[in-house]
């Protein structure tokens, strides 16, 4: 940083009046807008102080802001609050005044705090343990597209926690979310589908939201889809596919997708019978604790692989 710019900032930390003397115009404009009761400009004043924007950082001047511009239903700014409240940022932390400044603006019709609200019910955070209550909200945020309100409400229908339980309502939340690439509600699909809970089995729908999880990365996903492709459940059977998404998981440290893996080496089911790749993976399940892994790593050393 060249000397002079240096200089400038030491003294504009040092000396407040020199910073307020620096604003730029658009900050000028906001602090006079604020202090005459413009709640916009106090929001945009109170995200100035958090955001640390042509001002020192400030979470205490931007909780001020933003509680002014709250006060008269600016939505963002009590959303803003309620998050400050509940992380304990320029203000003790405090989960019952989040949830009230949460609520202002959910009953706005502001997603993320209807989310919000409904987790604080869900845990029980400033509020007393609501599943009831967190389903209501979830299903406010879930009915405009909010992906984790509707995994949230998903998985309550599923659990019955706080609502009857249902599965098909389960399946209708968490198909919502899994097409918008939740991988969590692919995964819980795919798992109601191939269990049949409540909804009727199928292997085939089971392996394609398994799928769309398992290109994501997700470790069981790959697993289960490893298993469906190996046991040929209304789905080709097809070891080759069962042996790549068994690596993809082993690679991972999934320590039954090791053991698998090994097994489809030592047996040439899908690729190339390989022993020495077989003992390879038993010895990585077995050092995850896997006892079979163990025992056919020792076998397969034994007869000199």
């Amino acid at each position: 940083m060249p000397l002079k710019l240096l200089k400038r900032k030491l003294d504009s930390l040092k000396n407040p009046s020199y910073t307020a003397q620096r604003l730029n115009p658009t900050t000028k404009l906001y602090q006079k807008a604020a202090h005459n009761g413009d709640a916009e400009a106090q929001f945009n004043l109170g995200l100035t102080y958090k955001d640390g924007q042509d001002v020192q950082q400030d979470n205490s001047m931007a909780v001020k802001w933003y509680q002014k511009a709250a006060e008269q239903g600016h939505i963002a700014s009590q959303f803003n609050l309620g998050s400050l409240y509940r992380d304990g940022k320029g203000v003790q932390q405090d989960f019952s005044l989040a949830a009230e400044w949460y609520q202002k603006a959910a009953e706005q019709g502001h997603i993320a705090s209807q989310f919000n609200l409904g987790s604080l019910y869900r845990d029980g955070k400033g509020v007393q343990q609501d599943f009831s209550l967190a389903a209501e909200w979830y299903q406010k945020a879930a009915e405009q597209g909010h992906i984790a309100s509707q995994f949230n409400l998903g998985s309550l229908y599923q659990d019955g926690k706080g609502i009857q339980q249902d599965f098909a309502l389960a399946v209708k939340w968490y198909q919502k979310a899994a097409e918008q690439g939740h991988i969590a509600s692919q995964f819980n699909l795919g798992s109601l589908y191939q269990e049949g809970k409540d909804v009727q089995q199928d292997f085939a729908l089971a392996a394609k939201w398994y799928q769309k999880a398992a290109e994501q990365g997700h470790i069981a996903s790959q697993f289960n889809l490893g298993s469906l492709y190996q046991e040929g459940k209304d789905v080709q059977q097809d070891f080759a596919l069962a042996a790549k998404w068994y690596q993809k998981a082993a690679e991972q440290g999934h320590i039954a997708s090791q053991f698998n893996l090994g097994s489809l080496y030592q047996e040439g089911k899908g690729l190339r019978q390989d022993k020495n790749q077989a003992k390879e993976w038993f010895g990585k399940a077995c050092d995850n604790g896997d006892q079979a892994g163990c025992d056919n790593y020792r076998i397969l050393n034994e007869l000199g692989y």
